[in-house]
């Protein structure tokens, strides 16, 4: 086991009617202004933006409207918002929404602080030195968002879709009700499942080092994700197993999953990144086409884990049996396994290897990912 030091600020405040609360919860920490992002009108159509400004007005909190933030959120959207915020002087920002809404909010929060461009900060040209208060109420498990540091925004002038981290971009507090998740479509609970399961992996196959107790906590979050996703295509208003569902997704990217871990990188989503960033493809659907085309070239790198995979997850033996099956589970709860579901084709390959080139550098795992290995990732998911 690595050495680590493991430390998350967050504070989840999970269960039903808890968004009631967050008005308290910005008041404890003495927040009297606060930018409120979200993204389309449906928390208001559920009545959810109304629960929220009504406790900010109980704690005497003013609040600044930002809505119209988009699935794959893009960096033009954020420097509208940090023009709002810093015209009105806002002293937080309360995200509401998904995972798109909190790592703009999370984006939002460092650029305000930031005196250039919000751009360098994931080019990295610059680092976070400071950060609004980030608070947020949760309407979608996928992306862990709610309890780590990391953000992901495209920039859709040079297609290039980036990420920053920083002790600063924690959120304070955030608000996991699963209620509130019921009316995700069919689609999103899908996507988010795949998303999930891309979170765990990416250490489990890639690390050098890699205890088995850590490997037992991925498994029981991809279990998880797994059996609730089932029950909850069968009975949406499921609430205990939309509960599990949510606090897996939480546990899968807050840390703890990689705590004494080493040596990992992030394949999958390097990848993913150029299908949203060139296609604009939701990112849990290009998350299940990459990761069995992936894993059906990676697998013989560590074959123990795989097989181990294979055993844990689904009962079986070899790693090709894992793999297929993971395939194939996807394929049942409807996510897309394939480019061409998505309308990607084989002539959009070189540009599409072209920007995971770019990535790869990014990532700092360009010497594994040439461009002949991405090639054959890519072909393997057509």
């Amino acid at each position: 086991m690595d050495n680590f030091t493991f430390f998350n600020p967050t504070t989840i405040d999970f269960g039903t009617d808890k968004e009631q609360q967050i008005g308290q919860h910005l008041a404890a920490h003495g927040i009297k202004k606060v930018l409120l992002t979200y993204g389309s009108e449906r928390i208001k159509r559920e009545g959810l933006f109304a629960t929220v400004t009504q406790s900010l007005a109980a704690q005497g909190i003013e609040f600044v409207e930002c809505g119209g933030i988009v699935s794959n959120p893009v960096i033009s959207k954020v420097r509208e918002a940090i023009a709002l915020a810093r015209t009105h002087q806002v002293a937080a920002v309360l995200a509401v929404g998904g995972g798109s809404v909190l790592d703009s909010s999370k984006t939002i929060a460092a650029g305000v602080l930031h005196e250039g461009d919000v751009w360098e900060l994931f080019s990295r040209a610059a680092t976070i030195k400071a950060a609004l208060p980030i608070f947020s109420v949760l309407t979608l498990a996928a992306t862990g968002s709610e309890m780590n540091n990391g953000a992901v925004v495209t920039n859709e002038e040079t297609k290039e879709k980036f990420a920053i981290g920083s002790v600063h971009t924690f959120p304070k507090v955030s608000i996991v009700n699963p209620a509130l998740m019921q009316t995700v479509s069919r689609d999103y609970l899908v996507y988010s499942a795949a998303d999930i399961i891309a979170h765990s992996i990416e250490g489990y196959f890639t690390a050098k080092v890699q205890p088995r107790f850590q490997s037992r906590l991925v498994e029981a979050v991809i279990n998880t994700v797994i059996e609730t996703t089932e029950t909850l295509l069968a009975d949406p208003a499921d609430y205990d197993a939309r509960a599990q569902f949510a606090w897996a997704s939480t546990q899968a990217l807050n840390g703890l999953t990689y705590a004494g871990t080493a040596g990992f990188s992030y394949p999958n989503h390097m990848i993913e990144h150029s299908l949203s960033a060139l296609f604009n493809v939701p990112h849990g659907a290009g998350l299940s086409v990459i990761m069995p085309a992936w894993m059906k070239w990676y697998h013989s790198r560590n074959p123990q884990q795989f097989q181990r995979f294979a055993t844990e997850i689904f009962g079986l033996d070899t790693a090709e049996q894992g793999i297929a099956a993971l395939e194939k589970w996807f394929d049942k709860i409807g996510t897309p396994t394939r480019l061409s579901q998505l309308g990607i084709t084989e002539a959009d390959l070189p540009a599409t290897i072209e920007n995971v080139l770019g990535n790869a550098k990014w990532f700092g795992i360009a010497e594994i990912y040439t461009r002949d290995v991405v090639s054959t990732i890519l072909k393997n998911a057509l």
